[in-house]
């Protein structure tokens, strides 16, 4: 049966955010490499620093609805461990970094058409995204992702993000529809499945790169797809 309400998840559900993130750091370190600086040992520090900025949940959950400063946290905390603390360096960088990635971001082939697919079958569709606000916006303006959706929710606008619940209910809310008849499509165990499970939504779970549940998840989604063409109705 096709659900009356479809979410999605923006970044690496509907758009590719992520397949070249740690190349346009390498490239923005060579760039900016302050004189005297190992290019390759800052590269493996800025490396170091983010997964290390944002392996805690609580800095995550932070720090992901101001990105730039960010970035700018990450490049200056990897020049301080190669020897040259330097802000304003840091910041150069993640500026550097900002402008790569926004260069390479592209939709997914398959997020229009079962934009379209869905539209056509009569569902209603929501768009529910954690992070910066200017720069969520920017990606749905960019790529003229409003006008496939009903709602568009995102967590530097709303004031909290992904898995709260208080997120799912307010898009079901706006939406009117009841939980049990909307489904929630996303690459995050967390926030997409099990967020919207514990409010009585189907989580579906895309796993573009076919890796399979992790080892010990608890997370079982309502569903797991390759592509979005398996949702079409």
């Amino acid at each position: 049966m096709t659900p009356r309400a479809v979410l999605f998840d923006l970044d690496d559900t509907l758009l590719d955010y992520s397949s070249r993130v740690a190349a346009c750091w390498a490239e923005a370190v060579a760039a900016n490499a302050p004189p005297g600086v190992s290019v390759a040992a800052l590269a493996a520090a800025v490396e170091d620093r983010r997964a290390w900025f944002w392996s805690d949940p609580v800095r995550h959950q932070i720090e992901r609805t101001r990105m730039l400063d960010a970035w700018t946290k990450i490049a200056t905390a990897a020049l301080a461990m190669v020897g040259h603390p330097s802000p304003a360096d840091g910041r150069r960088i993640a500026e550097d970094f900002a402008v790569r990635r926004r260069g390479i971001m592209r939709l997914f082939d398959d997020a229009v058409p079962c934009l379209d697919a869905l539209r056509r079958a009569g569902c209603k569709l929501g768009m529910v995204t954690n992070g910066d606000a200017a720069m969520q916006r920017d990606k749905i303006s960019r790529f003229a992702l409003a006008p496939w959706f009903d709602v568009i929710l995102i967590e530097g606008e709303f004031g909290v993000g992904k898995p709260d619940p208080a997120v799912y209910r307010h898009i079901l809310s706006q939406l009117a529809v009841p939980a049990a008849q909307a489904v929630m499509v996303g690459d995050n165990l967390e926030w997409d499945v099990d967020g919207a499970q514990r409010v009585g939504v189907g989580g579906i779970w895309i796993d573009r790169a076919g890796a399979g549940m992790p080892a010990g998840m608890s997370i079982v989604p309502s569903r797991i797809v390759r592509t979005l063409r398996e949702l079409h109705p």
